[in-house]
């Protein structure tokens, strides 16, 4: 693994070197994007990107855990949480990726 992190900063520097938008309009445009994922996750949504995956939102119910050091059983409050499903293209691009 190279170990490097795909930042908001070089999604615009992508957006401005491919679409050609100013750096400020590049930065503004992946700003909306984000934010409008954000919104529809928190409104309950899915967010279903073509040829790469589907974010949705999951509700939790309330649970018994334990706490693996004493043993000791702890409630667990019921919660939502992000999960990502990739689609199958990204599946088998990933996958081709690790053959290298």
């Amino acid at each position: 693994m190279a170990g490097k992190t795909l930042t908001r900063m070089d999604l615009s520097e992508a957006v401005f070197r491919e679409v050609g938008l100013s750096r400020n309009e590049s930065a503004q445009l992946v700003e909306r994007v984000l934010e409008m994922m954000s919104d529809a996750l928190v409104e309950g949504e899915q967010v279903k990107i073509s040829s790469f995956g589907t974010f949705s939102v999951r509700s939790k119910s309330a649970r018994v855990g334990r706490n693996p050091k004493t043993g000791e059983e702890v409630p667990i409050s019921p919660r939502r949480v992000l999960t990502f499903r990739p689609s199958h293209l990204m599946k088998d691009r990933v996958a081709a990726g690790n053959k290298a």
